[in-house]
């Protein structure tokens, strides 16, 4: 039986949690290790990457990706109502009429959004507090305020204008909200505003073209690349002799490469060995992603 490890990049359609998309995985692969990087909210769609076996050992180290346009996003932000979810989910909180807001104010409040900035997460995201999620606590009645933290927004460009409603494209660094731009975007602009479509076209070096959705997995599964194609596609990468690959499927370390950060290693055979840092003097490995044998 052949190796099913590696990552599927699934078009995840709206309706869906993240979750809800890793069960589907796990009943048309017919595989039980399957996970994912980087939740989509239900009402998201686009590019979730999951990984499949061995491939869900890639998943936390795809997620810390710290580049600043490590993901990219087209959202539409309505101007003239916020919402507790910061999104078309959430209750409504306060209206105002955005007929006066000119272009050339949309246009600043962008300028103020874009670059190395300190965000306050949406209080109903991912994150966790005290080990629940933030969304958890929200919905169980408890009232949560999250800290601001750093994020880079490489680029947050205006497509369009439509009456209340912005188009636009976003590129971020991991761990950055568009909820929270466009909350903090109507905020600036003193009528309110929240995130009415999104739709994440890309995370890394995956976007849209490896896609694929349910219905395609559900009559042709499989995943959308192999765990060498994976790590050659997300990470930098280094090539060894048959001597340094024994040592390392075993898990030693190996002299250093001088690659900076997280780096995938190679068999002479073209298979992928592990994901290995360079620290204290050694390329030590951090997933052995091959067996020993």
């Amino acid at each position: 039986m052949s190796d099913a490890s590696g990552l599927v990049v699934v078009d995840k359609p709206a309706g869906l949690t993240s979750h809800d998309v890793v069960a589907r995985l796990r009943r048309i692969l017919r595989q039980r290790r399957v996970g994912h990087a980087g939740t989509l909210d239900p009402m998201a769609t686009g590019v979730l990457v999951c990984g499949v076996g061995r491939g869900t050992r890639l998943l936390g180290h795809l997620a810390q990706d710290s580049a600043p346009d490590a993901k990219a996003y087209a959202a539409t932000i309505r101007l003239g109502s916020s919402t507790t979810t910061d999104d078309a989910e959430g209750e409504l909180l306060n209206t105002a009429d955005p007929a006066g807001v000119t272009d050339e104010a949309v246009a600043a409040g962008i300028a103020v959004l874009t670059g190395p900035i300190m965000q306050v997460p949406s209080a109903v995201s991912a994150i966790k507090v005290d080990g629940r999620r933030a969304y958890a606590r929200v919905r169980a009645g408890e009232e949560v305020v999250l800290p601001a933290r750093p994020v880079t927004v490489a680029t947050f460009t205006l497509l369009a204008r439509r009456g209340p409603d912005l188009d636009v494209a976003v590129e971020c660094s991991s761990g950055t909200y568009v909820r929270a731009l466009a909350r903090d975007l109507g905020a600036a602009l003193a009528v309110g505003g929240h995130l009415t479509a999104l739709r994440r076209t890309r995370v890394g070096p995956f976007d849209l073209r490896q896609a694929r959705t349910l219905p395609e997995l559900e009559s042709e599964p499989g995943q959308s690349l192999t765990l060498a194609e994976a790590v050659a596609a997300a990470f930098p990468r280094r090539d060894v002799d048959d001597a340094a690959a024994i040592a390392l499927a075993h898990g030693r370390p190996l002299p250093p490469a001088g690659l900076p950060g997280t780096y995938g290693v190679f068999a002479p055979d073209g298979r992928v060995l592990a994901l290995v840092a360079d620290r204290d003097g050694a390329a030590r490995p951090l997933v052995v992603l091959a067996p020993a044998g």
